[in-house]
């Protein structure tokens, strides 16, 4: 079976700034390059990749698209533009779609300061231009007002492809008041068509101190996803190395994997691994 690896990250700490990237931050700190990974994927079964950006600048969507042109196996690269000047969004999306492997925007909004940053005027027209060019965006949120711009943007750019990394960061168990919240926006926002969710990153925002990770902590996200979504808006990372705040690669897809072979038939499980990903990201896998 194919599988598509859609949120995976590489960062060279001498190459590209990384603000968020500091030594408190440990097995982080280091360089991970794009010749690590073919090992690890081979050893987890995944077949392909898709790099997504992890700074906001122009230098590492360059450092991706050069990394990425080197190794068959990585399908895409989600980089980053200047959301804030749309006309330098448009310049350089004129640039970046000569590439072919250029396929996605990203801005970590969950950095700024102001939550609804994304519905500042300027941003919402450079998410225009992304979504009149057939580019589509993804949102780390981390906040439920997050979600409401989400919602927000379905309703003003109804043709603007939109995929939530991480489920928006479901914090806690779904009995407490913040999961509760978090279901909420997340019903709310599935009705929006081109509304999509990446199953990624969860053993870093629901593993418990002390405890090891199981298939039993990430499966009611998992499950809510699969329920709000639907099995052909849902697609499947493994946000490495940020992953390894909880668990190993192999690990980490190992725990997907067994959950979804629960949750889900064969077809099923294939649109979620590689079929949902080709129709969001516009590849040819």
């Amino acid at each position: 079976m194919k599988l598509i690896d859609t949120h995976l990250h590489i960062w060279n700490l001498d190459k590209v700034a990384y603000p968020w990237l500091t030594p408190d931050l440990g097995i982080l700190y280091q360089n991970y390059e794009i010749d690590q990974m073919l090992p690890l994927m081979q050893e987890a079964q995944v077949s392909h990749a898709i790099l997504v950006q992890a700074a906001n600048s122009l230098e590492e969507t360059d450092f991706m698209l050069l990394s990425a042109r080197q190794k068959d196996f990585v399908v895409g690269v989600v980089g980053w533009l200047p959301l804030l000047e749309p006309a330098q969004t448009a310049l350089f999306l004129e640039k970046y779609k000569q590439n072919p492997l250029f396929k996605g925007v990203r801005h970590l909004i969950h950095d700024e300061p102001n939550p609804y940053w994304l519905l500042q005027e300027s941003v919402l027209e450079s998410l225009k231009i992304l979504a009149d060019n057939q580019i589509p965006f993804d949102v780390v949120g981390i906040l439920s007002e997050h979600l409401d711009c989400v919602k927000r943007i379905g309703e003003k750019l109804p043709h603007l492809r939109i995929v939530l990394d991480h489920l928006n960061h479901p914090r806690g168990t779904l009995t407490n008041e913040v999961m509760q919240d978090w279901e909420k926006w997340l019903r709310i926002v599935a009705q929006h068509p081109n509304v999509f969710a990446k199953i990624s990153g969860l053993g870093t925002v629901v593993r418990r101190k002390g405890k090891n990770l199981s298939e039993e902590d990430i499966k009611p996200a998992v499950d809510l996803a699969l329920e709000t979504f639907g099995v052909e808006r849902c697609l499947c990372g493994g946000d490495y190395p940020v992953s390894l705040l909880a668990e190993g690669y192999g690990r980490t897809w190992q725990m997907y994997q067994n959950v979804l072979n629960q949750l889900l038939s064969l077809p099923e499980r294939e649109r979620v691994y590689w079929e949902n990903a080709n129709k969001f990201y516009n590849l040819a896998v």
